[in-house]
């Protein structure tokens, strides 16, 4: 039987109807997962998550590839489908909830097709955990804006926060009719691995991604004028101060778009002090 064949037996089994606003879209192409193992190197010690299970397809081909799997899904029906299905895997653990909230033991690889509704916080999220490889599949003209270049119309927070934590590699795409709904985008295959060390050193990397994410919404503004707006969205401090710590920052001529990912560090580091 067919990945095609399998999933609309299950859907219609279970009574499933997917549901657009939840990103549910399963694959139905089992090169793909192939594929996503090779990028990931995995071998018997690996600990993998995989983030919205589904049905569970690619749990099950991980599970045969790795030392245990952790299998993240939100839909209380996609769970029961879950459990049924891979009740044979005794190094599969099914953890139900939103990834972003629950609970999750260590592991050090990520391999999985998440819900693209949560893909810019999935990568904050993932960013602060300490992991060895990640090989996902978003949506291509997301994955695009992780590798922009400086002063490019995809080029903006995403590029510049993942350009301090990741190296990113965009490597197979994925066309919509790999998919059971086919979504209205195609997507492609990427490769995340920790920059050890980083780039750059952030005296306070929470105030690093809240200045480059307040930032970018006014990306065509001189870097003094959108540095002013977000103090006082953020600091108690007088307009004559705002004034003298602003006029003392690096950059503060140039427009937010043309920063390097590096100046963003610089001007965080600036205001941390």
């Amino acid at each position: 039987m067919s990945l095609l064949k399998r999933t609309k037996f299950l859907l219609r089994k279970y009574r499933i109807f997917p549901k657009k606003p939840l990103g549910q879209n399963f694959t139905v192409e089992p090169s793909i997962f192939q594929r996503m193992i090779n990028y990931a190197s995995l071998d018997l010690n690996d600990v993998v998550l995989d983030i919205g299970a589904g049905l569970g397809f690619l749990t099950r081909f991980l599970a045969n590839k790795c030392k245990s799997v952790l299998a993240v899904e939100s839909d209380a029906r996609l769970v029961k489908v879950l459990r049924e299905q891979l009740k044979d895997l005794p190094n599969v653990r099914i953890i139900k909830g939103d990834v972003l909230k629950v609970q999750i033991p260590h592991f050090n690889k990520a391999v999985s097709i998440p819900p693209y509704r949560i893909s810019s916080r999935l990568l904050l999220w993932l960013f602060n955990k300490n992991f060895d490889c990640a090989v996902l599949i978003f949506q291509k003209e997301f994955a695009n804006r992780l590798v922009a270049s400086v002063g490019s119309e995809d080029y903006g927070w995403l590029t510049v926060v993942a350009y301090h934590y990741v190296e990113v590699e965009l490597l197979d795409d994925i066309p919509r009719w790999m998919f059971y709904p086919p979504p209205e985008v195609d997507s492609v295959i990427v490769r995340l691995k920790p920059k050890k060390p980083p780039p750059f050193t952030l005296k306070n990397e929470a105030l690093f991604k809240q200045l480059v994410q307040s930032l970018f919404t006014r990306r065509n503004r001189k870097v003094r004028n959108a540095v002013s707006l977000f103090m006082k969205g953020t600091h108690a401090i007088t307009a004559g101060n705002t004034i003298k710590i602003v006029d003392s920052l690096p950059f503060r001529d140039k427009r937010v778009r043309e920063l390097a990912p590096e100046d963003f560090g610089a001007l965080a580091n600036a205001l941390a002090e």
